[in-house]
Order: structure tokens, then sequence, then C-alpha cells
């Protein structure tokens, strides 16, 4: 029967789209990455989806994020994309989790329960806790590395954590893997050098941080406040989402193409 996903169907094969929709994934992080790999997931036919995140839409997010508009300044990322899941898929079950993934939060969640998880956030101890807690359940991970400060959409690679280079990111977490003998993480990272930001105070949230009055975390608070535009982000996050829906129906798919011919 014709319906909103038939077009990925003729790819994919139906035992494929039905794997989907009955896997749930979680995706840890909803901003430049975790947005677009939310968006494609959706639009693929995964199920069910968890949201992950405890920011607000700011105006400095329009120029990256998927779920930033003038209308969705102030709300929460992680309801916005909800009400966008559902526009594009009523049927779509979504579990809104309004909090900042960190260790001491990590009791609040399940990872039995998930086909799949996405590590969008940027902070490395959210980042190893998410690998930790996934790996201890038996469930996929895939992590974003560095997209911040990137101009060239076409250096992305996906490859094992252990086997990657120049991203900075990618070596902290290499190092901090390898101690807590994690042998392996695959992940998605750019061999691009950063790009050294202009040193503009006037246009830096650094002095100018004009997030939601009531954000529970503002730029002020940031170390490093990274460039970004609309074309890195978005690109990691739509290879994060083929890679997950590669890994949840490779076999579905396989065993189609073999019928085919």
């Amino acid at each position: 029967m014709l319906n909103q996903f038939s077009r990925t169907e003729l790819l994919l094969g139906k035992e494929a789209m039905d794997i989907l929709e009955n896997s749930r994934v979680a995706v840890f992080g909803v901003g430049g990455v975790g947005g677009y790999a939310v968006e494609a997931l959706v639009r693929s036919g995964v199920g069910q989806i968890d949201l992950i995140d405890d920011d607000k839409v700011c105006l400095t997010n329009l120029n990256r994020q998927i779920i930033a508009t003038r209308k969705t300044i102030g709300q929460y990322k992680v309801d916005v994309m909800k009400e966008r899941i559902l526009d594009i898929n009523p049927d779509a079950v979504v579990n809104v989790h309004k909090c900042f993934y960190l260790p001491e939060t990590r009791d609040e969640f399940d990872f039995t329960t998930y086909s799949y998880v996405v590590d969008a956030v940027d902070t490395v101890t959210a980042k190893i806790e998410l690998v930790m807690q996934s790996q201890e359940a038996g469930v996929p991970i895939i992590s974003s590395m560095g997209a911040g400060n990137k101009l060239n959409p076409a250096e992305f690679e996906v490859a094992d954590i252990y086997k990657t280079s120049v991203c900075p990111l990618a070596k902290v977490m290499r190092r901090e893997l390898k101690k807590r003998n994690v042998r392996k993480l695959k992940v998605v990272y750019s061999k691009e050098k950063p790009v050294r930001p202009i040193e503009d105070m006037a246009i830096s949230c650094r002095s100018n941080c004009i997030c939601p009055p009531d954000a529970k975390h503002k730029c002020t608070e940031r170390r490093d406040i990274p460039g970004s535009n609309a074309f890195v982000p978005s690109v990691a996050g739509l290879i994060i989402a083929s890679e997950v829906i590669k890994d949840l129906t490779g076999e579905a798919i396989a065993r189609c193409r073999e019928q085919d011919t």
C-alpha cells in the first residue's frame, strides 16, 4: 500500500521498513548535528525516538539548527523537535527528556530499551558516559566528533575512534576511552583542520550572550565559542542517520537484494 515511506521502501524493502518502524533510537543532543540526525531518522521511518536535551532555541542557532526559527526562539529544543516529528509522522512515538546527560543523570535512562544511541552532545564527560552505558547495555552507539570551526563538509568520514586523526575532540576521546579499556567506537569525524574563529567580541557570545533569560546553560559558561555554519553540522547529522539506518537494516536489505537477483 502506498504510504509516506513508499519511496524509501523501494530501496530498502518491506522487512527493513518494519524493522525501522519497530526501532527505538535515542538521540542525545538536539542541536546542529543531532537535529538533522533526528530529521533523517524520522523521515526514514524510525518509529520511536527519544530526545535528550535541556537547551532552548537561541537566536544564534538560526544559522545551522533545523528546529531554529524566529517563532521557536526561547522554546525547548526537544519540544520543538517533537512537534516537528509528529508533523512528519503522526504515528511516531516521541519521548522527551529535558535534561543534560551526565553521570549524575544516567539513572534516568534505561539503555537496554534502545535499538541504537546517537551521541551528538558537546562535552567529553557526557560522551564518555554515553559510550560506557551503551556498551554495558550491548546497544550500538555512534558518536559525533567536532563539527565546529569547520568549513568543508566533504572532509567527514566514518571510522573507528582509534583510526581517527586531526580532530582535537577525537584525540581526547581516544585517550580517555583507552584508559577505560573501550576497544572500539564508531564515530563521524572530520579530517579538516579547525579554522581559528575571528576574534571580534562585537559578534561573540562570549561577551554578548543572548540566550533565553531562563536558559540553564549560557554561552558565558563555555571555555570556547566555536564558529559554525549551515552545511557542516547538518552533513555530520545526516551521515550519522545513514549509519544508524544501515546498521539497523543491513541484513534485511541484503536479503531483499538477494530476492531481486
